[in-house]
């Protein structure tokens, strides 16, 4: 609810945003190949957007690291970074971006990022990382090479060019570094990048005053004082073409980067996160920028997270942001012409290494192969490939591991729970099997994908203890069965009953009894073969085994074993 309280403290967060964000957009904005003024552009318009018509009261939007050296990535091959080729391709992929991220939300895919791993995001964010820290090499020690987006091919151009390091470029870099590292680490409260931007300004200063020249100490060029310029994306059939994919890649991205950022903060806050409706906001911040001047957007993490501390009540709180950095962009910006470009290379050193998550890098190293497999395979991939690829290798390694873990259910064996008057089962542990009956618990679908899996272990049943011809599968962990786990329960139910045998299911749910009952599998399986909870389905099927089999049974796991034959005769 909005009130005087709630303002005060929405703008208050606000005002604190506008600092971060001041130095970070210029930053993202350079590493992304597109002349600083877009990185404030884009923290304008799209914030405004993200923040009315998301479902996060928090989640602060705008550009990103991660986006950003994913767009020069992907765009510097096609236009010189900088020119206006370039330019017209960003905000025309930024244009793509928006209108998938919408349809996505009108389609309600808000649950399509459920299926990427978070050790995809990880791994992306940390490759994303040391690229973004290898790009700016030449920058921090005064190099002049071509640029690009590939690692080991910006590595060598460095190693050829080491040689000619400028030490006083290096030096306002090495300063700033120190400055920012010092700052973050023992003054917190202060912004650590507006620190590292003051400190770099004034020694590079002192440099020129001393040597009496700029000694090759290049500034960031003038930022115009203007508000955010119209602008219109080409809609071109060659340029959609060249874009398409790559567009596809940065929404799956930027969608993540979002929802993940949304429902971290919404985890403190205890905010529930719709993503449908966080899809839309995205949507329509990154299709108004691409009119306003602003290149792909997303939520950020830092930002977001001092929105929170700074105590924002509302999403007006990123209004307040976008409102003061407009004041900014029209009466304090010109400063940014002392900013030198090793100062900023330095600061993107700092982010580069905060985006390597090293304490989740080591919890997923610790906890699982399969997840540590797909954080190192996804980063790798950043590296050796192209962003867009590598963004899609992640996806599809998440994907795969979904797969490969629905479609294999836990299979666990069980025995009846001990006790009088006790109906239910529990897993088996050091009790005995029964010569006759195996029972086992199934957790998990029984779709097309998992019926290998179960068969097999069927299968393997029959061979290990062929004279257990009954089979009673206790399924309240089952939630789904389709046409072909259907098909595998009636071909099991048959083969049984011609061993003389028999299948039974304790608990099935409804939806999965309907789906046998609708494709006559149910016939096959028998309707008195299903047991509901309370049910005392030994006492029902006791009578079913062969009494000679019980007469030299020591094992007696039944009550019913230890009371009587299942014809009926004393022990």
């Amino acid at each position: 609810m909005v009130n005087r309280a709630s303002l005060r403290s929405d703008a208050m967060a606000g005002l604190s945003g506008t600092i971060i964000l001041l130095p970070q957009a210029v930053a993202y904005a350079h590493i992304a190949g597109m002349p600083p003024e877009y990185g404030l552009y884009a923290a304008i318009i799209p914030v405004i957007f993200a923040a009315l018509f998301g479902s996060s009261r928090h989640l602060v939007s705008g550009p990103t690291a991660a986006l950003s050296i994913v767009v020069f990535s992907t765009i510097s091959p096609l236009a010189e970074p900088g020119s206006t080729a370039y330019i017209a391709y960003v905000l025309t992929l930024t244009f793509m971006v928006g209108l998938m991220q919408l349809a996505l939300a009108f389609a309600r895919m808000g649950m399509l990022v459920n299926f990427i791993s978070h050790s995809v995001v990880i791994g992306f964010t940390a490759g994303a990382a040391v690229l973004i820290a290898v790009s700016q090499l030449k920058n921090f020690f005064g190099l002049h090479y071509g640029s690009g987006g590939e690692f080991f091919g910006t590595l060598s151009r460095f190693a050829a060019a080491a040689g000619d390091i400028n030490w006083q470029v290096a030096g306002v870099g090495a300063v700033t570094l120190v400055a920012g590292i010092l700052t973050k680490r023992h003054v917190r409260r202060v912004p650590y990048m507006i620190v590292a931007m003051v400190v770099g300004s004034v020694y590079a200063l002192a440099v020129k005053a001393m040597v009496g020249h700029d000694a090759g100490i290049e500034t960031v060029s003038e930022i115009p004082r203007s508000l955010p310029p119209l602008s219109a994306p080409m809609l071109s059939m060659e340029v959609l073409h060249q874009l398409g994919a790559i567009a596809l890649a940065v929404t799956l991205l930027s969608l993540t980067e979002a929802l993940s950022i949304a429902r971290a903060v919404g985890a403190k806050s205890g905010q529930h996160i719709d993503g449908n409706q966080e899809f839309f906001g995205q949507g329509l911040a990154n299709l108004a920028g691409s009119f306003f001047s602003g290149y792909v957007s997303s939520g950020s993490f830092t930002r977001s997270g001092i929105n929170y501390e700074a105590g924002a009540v509302t999403p007006l709180s990123s209004v307040f942001s976008a409102c003061f950095l407009v004041l900014t962009l029209l009466f304090f910006v010109p400063l940014a012409r002392y900013l030198p470009i090793a100062s900023m290379a330095a600061i993107l050193f700092m982010v580069a290494y905060a985006l390597i998550d090293v304490k989740h890098i080591c919890a997923v190293m610790r906890t699982s192969r399969r997840e540590s497999a797909v954080l190192f395979a996804t980063l790798a991939s950043t590296l050796v490939f192209q962003l867009e690829f590598a963004i899609y290798a992640g996806v599809i390694l998440s994907l795969v591991l979904y797969l490969e873990r629905t479609a294999r259910p836990g299979i666990r064996a069980a025995v009846p729970a001990p006790g009088e008057g006790q109906y239910h089962f529990v897993p088996q542990r050091d009790e005995p099997d029964c010569p006759q009956l195996k029972m086992e618990f199934i957790d998990g679908e029984l779709y097309f994908g998992a019926i290998d899996h179960v068969k097999r272990h069927l299968h393997q049943l029959e061979e290990v203890h062929p004279e257990q011809k009954h089979l009673l599968i206790l399924a309240p962990g089952i939630n789904f069965i389709d046409a072909s786990g259907a098909d595998l329960l009636a071909e099991e139910a048959r083969r049984r009953r011609a061993r003389g045998g028999g299948l039974y299911f304790h608990r099935l749910n409804e939806q999965a009894r309907s789906t046998l009952e609708r494709g006559g599998q149910l016939g096959d399986i028998g309707q008195n073969s299903l047991f509901a909870i309370g049910d005392d389905v030994i006492g029902t099927l006791y009578p079913r085994f062969d009494p000679k089999v019980c007469a030299n049974c020591s094992s007696r796991i039944f009550r019913q074993c230890r009371e009587r034959l299942p014809d009926g005769s004393p022990r």
